[in-house]
């Protein structure tokens, strides 16, 4: 793996607390400069210090003015953007008819739309530089449906989809984009105030959802994933002079990826023959 040291810049949503807070705390501690967001910049200094690197903007990604005003604060500041880290989201527990409309659609303002506003945002000052790495920070329910998870998933299996295209349409233009996957990490994720459970509960869901809520009490900050060395290794991804387009950061995503695989292949295997009999009859079969 190639990298680079040159000093960076570094745009991180959601800094103030949790993988926003240590990625910054990180990139300033080995000199470069970084423009940290929240919906409260005054938190993020409280959380880092002042620093001559740090800008602290005010940014609800919620809100696509407010974005576009972040960048514009950022490249007066430090003239460009190298690094977008599209941290800002939060998660819901509960089954997919728990669910409501409301506390979906509040939940994909924040993971879908807003990582949407802030690329926007973002991306014309790369394509200015014809450089730069976009990181969308994905989940492991991302990549893997579990029940419980199922909206939250959908939110992070849309910032995967969005990932790839972003891809595919900026590698012309030298600009790299990497989908970041992890697992269960030590952070505040499981606290109230990163994970929403859902207002209804329904009985026949006990043995499935009702497990899940107990079990997600009960790995509140005893999960496997150390946050610390979760920061490292964005780092790294971003030095990388070629990154992967996606990044799975823990064993218990790994695991459960390769679950998936196994899982995806023997069902392809199983249905392959009428999977490929609904091709026209003059399409050649492989």
């Amino acid at each position: 793996m190639s990298q680079a040291n040159t000093s960076k810049v570094w745009f991180v949503t959601g800094a103030s607390r949790g993988f926003g807070a240590l990625i910054v705390r990180d990139a300033l501690q080995r000199g470069d400069r970084v423009v940290a967001t929240a919906r409260n910049p005054r938190q993020v200094i409280d959380a880092l210090g002042e620093h001559p690197n740090l800008l602290a903007v005010k940014l609800d990604v919620t809100q696509e003015a407010d974005a576009v005003a972040a960048v514009a604060q950022a490249v007066a500041r430090f003239g460009r953007i190298d690094v977008l880290v599209n941290n800002a989201g939060f998660g819901v527990l509960g089954a997919v008819e728990e669910t409501s409309i409301e506390e979906a659609k509040r939940l994909f303002d924040t993971n879908v739309f807003g990582l949407l506003a802030v690329s926007r945002a973002v991306l014309p000052q790369m394509r200015r530089q014809r450089s730069g790495h976009v990181i969308n920070i994905s989940s492991l329910g991302g990549y893997s449906g579990y029940f419980g998870w199922g909206v939250y998933g959908s939110t992070k299996f849309a910032v995967e989809g969005i990932t790839e295209a972003m891809s595919q349409e900026l590698a012309p233009l030298g600009i790299h984009v990497t989908v970041v996957e992890p697992g269960f990490f030590r952070t505040d994720f499981l606290n109230d105030n990163s994970l929403v459970s859902t207002a209804a509960r329904i009985d026949d869901y006990a043995d499935t959802v009702g497990k899940m809520r107990a079990l997600a009490s009960e790995l509140n900050h005893k999960q496997p994933g150390d946050p610390q060395k979760f920061a490292r290794a964005v780092l790294t991804l971003a030095d990388a002079a070629n990154p992967p387009l996606r990044l799975p950061l823990g064993t218990d995503a790994i695991a459960r990826i390769e679950h998936k695989h196994s899982f995806v292949e023997g069902e392809l295997a199983a249905w392959r023959t009428l999977a490929v009999s609904t091709d026209h009859d003059d399409v050649a079969v492989a």
